[in-house]
């Protein structure tokens, strides 16, 4: 091997094996936004830095964007654009996320066997994709509208990654007990390798209509998305009022949604409609039965534990009896305890998944404080709040769902119910407008944000957790797939708060 000069090597290990051009345009990047400060300003080199982090989410698969994503958010903070203080505000200010993922997607992890034995059985049961993916879409919204949206996406991530672990393996000649990397296709026998694509294109749009059906629940309660909370929290509604305030949008947008996702599996348009190929049906059978046969008494108490222990997490969610990320460590320990988990080796494996994300997710507060602190969204809340009537309900869905669709929709939701609020108590609106601008709001940063993975914290997860690049799901992909649900869920949302509400 040659040896490198000592820039070489400097210019190697930066971002690792990415490609040139991308580490050039993380360069061009860096370089590019303390001259923008000193020529445009702060306001137009703000909303550059979230094109620019944008582009490092669009980019996943060629890098994770922790690391180019918080060189941008570190340089933000050197230029001015935010400041730590800021920062931590923003990360504090989100703390429950954080408990969510650290705790949440680490609980999941240790419910796999009977989340992997559950769904097993209706995949095999469930002939028809239509119906399939059907059911998918409607249970991850059922779900969602108790559980949090990426609780449930941790589960459909755990059950396809399982699914695909299990034919990749055998895929590679070897059995269900080996040791196996299903991140290369190396080992893959030529004639299954046709089988594993359309496997991918199979488990890609089953991953999409459940991550859309967590949009669909997640709008509807009060604690299905954290900006719903945020918003009952201000507008004083409980559990039951808040759905019913909801409804007239929320419902409409739910039909529309399951019909789109039915539709697409029949027209077989943007990706969608791929069938499960019969050698993998015929794979996933004898490794049911294979489960089935060597399943000891220990491992049926362990399913029966995981199933109390899940029972337990519906209930405790349902009822909020604590904070998601504190209930999620609960999990974690009865889980544990009760099926002989006891070393920190077998533990630390469960927060692999999530603490990249985790940190991921602090680098994005970093983001929002710029938002916050240059005032980005400003001048579209001022006009907004200028119009009246229908008009100004629409505009405030309009202009939720457009920003929530390239930041983070709890901070859009936050800015906007706090102008609302504030405008309330200065007189400006009465209580009824008030009520009808904070549902306009809860819908808006939750329905047209499936347009893109930045705009749904669950999207995000999907699109950086180990599943997306063994199933090729990419930042692009993901968009063309959402499109469609974009479409007709963004407009019959519009449609309902014009004439429903």
């Amino acid at each position: 091997m040659a040896s490198h000069t000592m820039p070489q090597a400097f210019a190697s290990n930066f971002l690792g094996n990415s490609p040139n051009w991308y580490k050039l345009a993380i360069l061009g990047f860096l370089i590019l936004n303390p001259i923008l400060i000193l020529t445009v300003g702060k306001f137009i080199t703000g909303w550059c830095l979230i094109l620019e982090f944008i582009f490092c989410l669009a980019m996943a698969l060629k890098c994770y964007p922790l690391q180019p994503g918080g060189l941008l958010a570190i340089e933000a903070v050197i230029i001015g654009l935010t400041t730590a203080e800021s920062v931590y505000e923003e990360t504090v200010h989100n703390f429950p996320v954080i408990m969510l993922l650290m705790f949440m997607v680490a609980g999941i992890y240790f419910l796999k066997e009977l989340l992997l034995f559950t769904f097993t059985k209706i995949l095999l049961k469930v002939k028809s994709k239509a119906m399939l993916s059907l059911l998918f879409c409607a249970v991850s919204a059922l779900l969602s509208a108790f559980l949090d949206a990426l609780t449930v996406t941790a589960v459909v991530i755990t059950v396809a990654h399982g699914f695909y672990l299990v034919y990749h393996r055998m895929a590679s000649g070897k059995q269900y007990h080996h040791e196996h990397d299903a991140t290369g296709d190396d080992e893959v026998h030529e004639l299954h390798r046709s089988d594993l694509n359309e496997f991918r294109a199979f488990l890609r749009s089953l991953m999409m209509h459940a991550a859309v059906g967590t949009a669909l629940g997640g709008v509807c309660t009060l604690v299905g998305e954290p900006q719903n909370l945020l918003i009952a929290k201000v507008a004083g509604w409980e559990f039951l009022e808040f759905f019913m305030r909801t409804a007239p949008v929320s419902m409409p947008v739910l039909v529309v949604g399951l019909t789109t996702c039915f539709v697409l599996e029949k027209v077989k348009w943007f990706g969608f409609g791929t069938e499960l190929p019969k050698v993998v049906r015929e794979i996933l059978e004898d490794y049911d039965e294979h489960e089935t046969e060597k399943r000891t008494k220990q491992d049926v108490a362990k399913l029966w534990v995981q199933g109390t222990t899940a029972v337990f997490l519906v209930f405790a969610l349902g009822f909020h009896l604590a904070e998601v990320g504190v209930i999620g460590l609960t999990v974690i320990v009865l889980a544990t305890a009760f099926n002989g988990i006891t070393s920190e080796h077998q533990i630390g494996h469960a927060f692999e998944e999530a603490l990249p994300f985790t940190s991921l997710l602090v680098v994005f507060f970093g983001v929002v404080a710029v938002i916050h602190d240059q005032h980005l969204f400003t001048p579209v809340i001022e006009r907004v709040l200028a119009l009246e009537g229908t008009t100004q309900t629409a505009a405030f869905y309009v202009a939720n769902g457009v920003l929530s669709m390239i930041s983070d929709n709890v901070f859009v939701a936050t800015v906007y119910i706090t102008e609302v609020f504030n405008a309330l108590e200065a007189g400006a609106i009465t209580r009824d407008q008030f009520d009808l601008l904070a549902v306009a709001i809860n819908t808006g940063t939750n329905i047209p944000s499936v347009a893109t993975p930045n705009g749904q914290a669950a999207f995000l997860f999907l699109l950086t957790s180990a599943l997306a690049p063994l199933i090729r799901l990419s930042y692009g992909r993901m968009v063309w797939m959402a499109l469609p649900y974009t479409i007709t869920m963004s407009i019959s949302g519009l449609l309902a708060v014009i004439y429903l509400l």
